[in-house]
This record gives C-alpha cells, sequence and structure tokens, in this order.
C-alpha cells in the first residue's frame, strides 16, 4: 500500500453539529473539576482510508460509538497508533497548541512502524481545529489554573478480515476531553519500581511508536510497582536488563551536581516524546547541559545514594513534568529527598513550559500553533 502523503489533496472536513449539545450550565459545571479523560465533548473527527482511494470522507460529527465487525483487523492483530495534546486557553481568549507538528511527525513515523497510511501533517493539524472550533466551549477559561482541552488523535485498522497483512481499510479520529490541573495541590513526587521481570518494548519492535500494545506490556509491570508500594514503574532495555529506558508512559531526566541533565538516549525502543524534547532546548536556560546516552540502573542507584545525582523527574504531555521521590526495587530502595530537598530544576523547567503553553511568556521558539 502506498503511505505518500506528499501527493495526497488536502482533506476537507464536513460539520454536522450535535442537536442536543451539552448545555452551557452543564459543561461549566464539569470545567470545576474535569479530571482527567472521565468526560468528553459533544464531537469528534472521523476521516477514512482505503487502499484504492486514500484519505476521505472527513468529517466533525456528533461524539458517539463506531460501528466495528467482530473481524475488524484492529481487534485482532492490533493495529493501531494515537497521539496525546492539550489545547489552552489563553487570557485573551484565543486557543492553542503546542508544536502539534512534532506530534503529526511522531504519529508519521507511528503509523509506518505499524504498516498504516500516512496522514498529512497539514490534515493533522486541520483535524485539531476543526474540533475545536466546533467544540471550543469546553477549553476552560484562561487564568483557570492548570486546566486544558486533552485531544487524543487516533487511528486503526477497521477493515473487516482474518488476515496478518496491513489493513485496506483504516479510520482516522479525534476525540477531546477537558483535563484538570494533574497536581491539584502542588507538585507531589512519586515512587518509582524498578521492573526486571518485565520489558516494555524490545529491539526492533514498536518501542518507538505511540501504539498501545506498548502501554499494555507495561500493565503488568506497572501493577507490580504498585504491589510494593510504589505509583509507577521504570522499564529496563529488555535485552540485558541494565540500561534505563522509560515509564509505561514517560520518558526519565537526572540531573546531576555538576550540572548536566542526562536522559536515555533514542534506542528504536524509548518513545521519544515531545515534552522531552522541548525540555532538552529549556534546560539550557537553567544553566544545565543536555546529555543523551544509555543510563545503567546502577549509576542512578548509586549517583541517588552518593548525591551525585539530585534530582530525578518524569515527563509526558498530561503531568509535563513529575519529581521522583524514591526508587524501590527488589532488596532496596534509595531516597532522593534528603532533608532540605527541592525540586528545583523540575520546577522551574515545568513553570517555564507552562508558562509557554497558556501564553504568559513570548513564544520565542515558535512552539504554539493557533487553533481557534
Amino acid at each position: 500500500m502506498s503511505t505518500d502523503a506528499a501527493k495526497a489533496e488536502a482533506l476537507t472536513f464536513e460539520v454536522t453539529r450535535r442537536e442536543d449539545v451539552t448545555p452551557s450550565e452543564r459543561i461549566a459545571e464539569i470545567l470545576v473539576d474535569p479530571g482527567f479523560g472521565k468526560t468528553f465533548t459533544d464531537h469528534m473527527v472521523v476521516a477514512t482510508w482505503t487502499a484504492d482511494g486514500g484519505w476521505g470522507d472527513a468529517k466533525v460529527k456528533p461524539y458517539g460509538p463506531f460501528q466495528l465487525d467482530p473481524a475488524a483487523a484492529v481487534l485482532h492483530y492490533a493495529q493501531e497508533i494515537f497521539e496525546g495534546m492539550k489545547a489552552y486557553r489563553h487570557a485573551d481568549g484565543s486557543i492553542w497548541t503546542f508544536r502539534p507538528e512534532a506530534n503529526a511527525a511522531r504519529f508519521a513515523r507511528s503509523a509506518r512502524r505499524l504498516a498504516l497510511p500516512v496522514l498529512p501533517e497539514a490534515d493533522f493539524i486541520e483535524s485539531l481545529r476543526q474540533l475545536v472550533t466546533v467544540d471550543q466551549e469546553w477549553v476552560p477559561a484562561g487564568g483557570a489554573g492548570e486546566k486544558s482541552l486533552y485531544l487524543r488523535p487516533f487511528m486503526f485498522a477497521s477493515e473487516a478480515f482474518l488476515g496478518v497483512r496491513p489493513a485496506q481499510q483504516v479510520t482516522y479520529s479525534v476525540i477531546a476531553s477537558p483535563a484538570g490541573a494533574y497536581f491539584s495541590g502542588g507538585l507531589k513526587p512519586v515512587t518509582l519500581w524498578i521492573s526486571t521481570d518485565y520489558a516494555r518494548a524490545g529491539e526492533g519492535g514498536t518501542g518507538a511508536a505511540k501504539c498501545g500494545g506498548n502501554y499494555a506490556s507495561s500493565l503488568a509491570g506497572q501493577l507490580e510497582g504498585i504491589e510494593h508500594g510504589c505509583d509507577q514503574a521504570v522499564f529496563l532495555d529488555s535485552s540485558t536488563h541494565t540500561y534505563i529506558e522509560e515509564l509505561g508512559g514517560m520518558n526519565l531526566f537526572l540531573v546531576t551536581k555538576d550540572g548536566r541533565i542526562v536522559t536515555p538516549e533514542l534506542t528504536g525502543s524509548i518513545l521519544e516524546g515531545v515534552t522531552r524534547n522541548s525540555i532538552l532546548e529549556i534546560a539550557k536556560e537553567e544553566g544545565l547541559e543536555p546529555e543523551e546516552r544509555r543510563i545503567p540502573i546502577e549509576e542512578w542507584k548509586e549517583g541517588a545514594a552518593s548525591g551525585e545525582i539530585v534530582e530525578v523527574f518524569a515527563c509526558g504531555t498530561a503531568a509535563v513534568v513529575t519529581p521522583v521521590g524514591e526508587l524501590r526495587w527488589n532488596g532496596g530502595s534509595v531516597d532522593h529527598r534528603r532533608e532540605g530537598h527541592v525540586d528545583r530544576y523540575a520546577e522551574a523547567i515545568r513553570a517555564k513550559l507552562l508558562d509557554i503553553q497558556y501564553g504568559r511568556v513570548e513564544d520565542s521558539r515558535g512552539w504554539l500553533t493557533r487553533l481557534v
């Protein structure tokens, strides 16, 4: 099948508005405390790709269930990908999103790895614009804390067939859900468990793609961590169980006493996070020297114990930056939070990112794209 996005014509979205839209009063109630991923807006984007016709039938339509044949390929062979990003309302009422071209590029990389068709970047961004324009009332007000509208573009094999081959019919969709502040009472450090029995991804696999299978494979390790009183699990490389990779859904950073900020290098089994890439840029403004390389788990243990590693934090779209307080494993643990400890760099980097996203400072890098 051809995945050549350059030759595709731009999609035109037909808009059909829901007749029984959620009343403004009810939306306002939801936005007081939206949580995360619990409530969805009134509309969704849907488009279809076929091997014969390419991309087409693009619509903004009322939010509702898909009708899938029991033989739909995604249900049997897991041919699907997704993205996660947010829409932010600025003080003047305008609505923006953060680095959508980076999400579009990763979506394309994921599509190629899962043998799915590539959606052109322009269509990806326009699909976000179309949905947010129709459902803009669901975007929390500027100045309402760290609230936003979470956007979830995804693609799956919808062709009905039983056979191991790339699907010849694929469905693309975008749904949206209002999101509250991840840390409502200030930054809360998490406790991590080193998973040695499970791997999130392996060499030559789909670790660098944002697909559901990677998240499913992380759940057993996460449950193991919870059983040991931890919030999440840290996964190591599947070959040697020696090097740090990432959490189930977040990238990791270690800050050293001599001013380096170190993160695992992209080996093909680690997801290249948009927040991760942004932090590598912003960290320089905090006087930190970015370093991407393979990090032995023993280096983390020993560095945290000796004080050579002064901070550890995870990052992702939902929480932005999450400090790590303690690392546990079979037979031991190390606590990062000595007396008087302050997550100086985690807090500063997080604040810089949020200030850019919410339009409180100049976007000197051109990272924001206006949706409405």
